[in-house]
């Protein structure tokens, strides 16, 4: 039985890191669907859904006939690769050295594009634009899906990693339909930070784990980890700030 101390942080980690996946995701779609139309944006991401819902139902039991512990310092490396890259960017942007990420400028540049290929495809704009939505959730999904997996990968937390995921994706969904605009004004760069905390929090706790090394508190000691790379990676933005203004 997963307790709730257990559940909690693998719930949240999966919520936060998809959020950031769905809005990049359905900022694409929706140019999609302001172009040609509901039908190729929905049919695109749809085919997609179907794709990235087969690997998680084949993937999952697999991960049940692995060694747990070879598992878990496998995992936990991958999961310091993504989140030590997420926390590096999200450093650079709030320190200047990086521009934002703009989901409004991603949008006017995704429309003008679609825009001119219909132009000139003509009658196969709507497969193109099909397409393009495909693509983006696709790849944006697959993220969502290692993050699912690789959160979940003790036993028993599989569910409650695609729960959070699932929980994101449909807030995503929601608010966009519901204010049919870009969700540009949902801080990126802060979400990302958190993001990359977690994943290098969670690839630091599972890697001790699959060495065999006991953590004081047990599944608890996930927070001070998240904590303490969140307040390192806070540190380091400023750092760079503070750089930046001396060079300039």
């Amino acid at each position: 039985m997963i307790s709730l101390a257990t559940a909690a942080p693998t719930v949240g980690a999966a919520f936060v890191a998809s959020s950031v996946e769905a809005v990049e995701a359905f900022t694409i779609v929706l140019a999609v669907s302001v172009v040609r139309g509901i039908r190729p944006a929905a049919l695109g991401a749809g085919a997609a859904l179907v794709i990235l819902a087969l690997v998680v139902a084949i993937l999952g039991p697999l991960l049940a006939a692995v060694p747990v512990r070879g598992l878990q310092l496998v995992i936990g490396l991958l999961l310091l690769v993504f989140g030590l890259g997420w926390l590096r960017k999200a450093v650079l942007r709030a320190g200047g050295a990086l521009s934002l990420h703009d989901e409004a400028a991603t949008f006017e540049k995704q429309t003008r594009a679609l825009r001119d290929e219909a132009h000139a495809r003509g009658r196969a704009a709507d497969w193109l634009a099909g397409m393009v939505a495909f693509k983006a959730v696709l790849l944006e999904g697959t993220e969502v899906v290692f993050i699912v997996l690789a959160i979940g990968a003790r036993p028993g937390l599989l569910l409650p990693a695609a729960v959070g995921a699932a929980g994101a994706c449909v807030l995503v969904l929601a608010l966009g339909l519901a204010l049919r605009a870009p969700l540009a004004r949902i801080p990126e760069n802060s979400m990302k930070f958190v993001v990359g905390a977690l994943l290098t929090g969670f690839g630091v706790f599972w890697c001790c784990e699959g060495l065999g090394a006991p953590w004081p508190g047990g599944d608890l000691a996930i927070l001070p980890l998240v904590g303490f790379y969140l307040a390192a990676g806070l540190v380091l933005a400023a750092s760079v700030r503070a750089v930046r203004a001396r060079t300039a």
